[in-house]
């Protein structure tokens, strides 16, 4: 199916279904956020999760750089160097964080090995699945290295390449059946967002939200009408609170919130995850043999600057690896693998990695809070596909 053609009528029902009721919810957005937020305790729950016994989880992974696991960098030759991967690793994996991503976390609640990007040739694992994310990838447009549909061919290839070789009596990293029962997570939209907001205002943008939408709503189709059957899908975090738009020069200040986010950018993060919802409803009733969980990463990226102390956090608005120092530490020139860019010494106080990506502490609180499956719907454990 096409963009077109996944945008058509029921594209444009949905368009109209979150237009109607988003001057409502952009005036609630306080309350919501409020209401949506767990305790501490709470937010912690959930991991350690096991699948059944001698089941092998599956998982394949879609979306940009907050879930690129080193797909960019091998697909580009980057030889990245610390302070990239410090925290854990501790060197470079393509990451661009201090350590690991969320992901990397949901990978450790099932037990299994992290995810090998799919661009990766030597030293990789495709045992348990595999990482089609890529960093600064988008839905639109399209065609381009490495946008949505780009990396659900990529999966295809690699589905018919595994399938083949056992077919010759080879050894293929999965078959038919972790195919079918394996997880697919989809992490994306973010930049197509970021790009809108960049050149034109607030309304325009959200009118410009359904061929984004078609683009996830047809790789999920694409999936489905090839056996997938587990979907976990995320929406944005909370941009306008990301130390990269706050250091674009403005006016005034009278579009932050009482925490120094742009209200706008949060708002556009909130119509969208409310529209990626609606779509996740439409396609949950479209495939009743299908399990397709939303997960709304809004309230959750939101917390980590509205409540950072709760997480020991000392500078939720300050970028760790980033130039220029205080409100921000952000320069547009100057990214965190300059020569004279110089990491803070604890990334674990900071929830920005480099402005634009979180630190591995950030992943972590993020990651229970997923777990908890407080913030999905249905709200179905992470496990839950290798446990039935």
């Amino acid at each position: 199916m096409s963009a077109e053609a996944g945008a058509g009528a029921g594209g444009s029902a949905l368009r109209w279904r979150f237009c109607g009721v988003l001057p409502a919810v952009v005036a609630a957005l306080p309350l919501l956020i409020a209401l949506a937020l767990p305790t501490a305790a709470a937010a912690a729950a959930g991991s350690g999760f096991r699948c059944r016994p001698g089941s092998r989880p599956v998982l394949f992974n879609f979306g940009d750089s907050n879930s690129d696991t080193g797909g960019m960098a091998a697909a580009k030759g980057w030889h990245l160097t610390r302070p990239e991967g410090r925290a854990f690793f501790p060197r470079p994996t393509g990451r661009f964080c201090d350590g690991r991503l969320t992901v990397d976390f949901l990978c450790e609640s099932l037990n299994i090995s992290y995810l090998s990007p799919f661009l990766k040739a030597l030293g990789s694992n495709y045992s348990n699945g595999a990482n089609f994310a890529s960093a600064g990838a988008a839905t639109q447009p399209r065609d381009v290295p490495f946008a949505l549909h780009i990396q659900v061919q990529e999966f295809l290839y690699f589905r018919d390449r595994s399938l083949e070789l056992i077919d010759q009596g080879l050894s293929g990293p999965i078959d038919a059946q972790g195919f079918q029962n394996a997880l697919y997570m989809i992490d994306i939209g973010q930049n197509d967002v970021n790009a809108l907001l960049s050149n034109l205002p607030y309304d325009q943008v959200v009118a410009k939200f359904p061929p984004i939408l078609a683009e996830i709503k047809d790789a999920v189709q694409t999936l489905y009408s090839n056996g997938s059957r587990n979907f976990w899908i995320h929406g944005t975090g909370a941009l306008g609170c990301l130390p990269q738009k706050l250091a674009i020069p403005r006016k005034n200040d009278s579009d932050l919130d009482q925490y120094g986010c742009l209200k706008t950018y949060n708002r556009a993060a909130v119509a969208f995850n409310l529209a990626l919802g609606s779509l996740c409803d439409q396609l949950s009733a479209q495939m009743n043999d299908a399990t397709i969980v939303y997960t709304d990463l809004f309230p959750i990226k939101y917390d980590l600057v509205a409540n950072h102390t709760k997480y020991g956090f000392d500078k939720p608005l300050l970028t760790c690896c980033g130039y220029g120092g205080p409100p921000y530490n952000y320069d547009f020139n100057k990214g965190c693998q300059s020569k004279d860019v110089t990491a803070c010494d604890d990334g674990s106080k900071f929830v920005s990695w480099d402005g634009v990506h979180l630190t591995e502490a950030a992943n972590a609180v993020v990651a229970k809070a997923i777990l908890s499956s407080q913030y999905s719907k249905p709200s179905l454990k992470f496990d839950q596909f290798c446990r039935a």
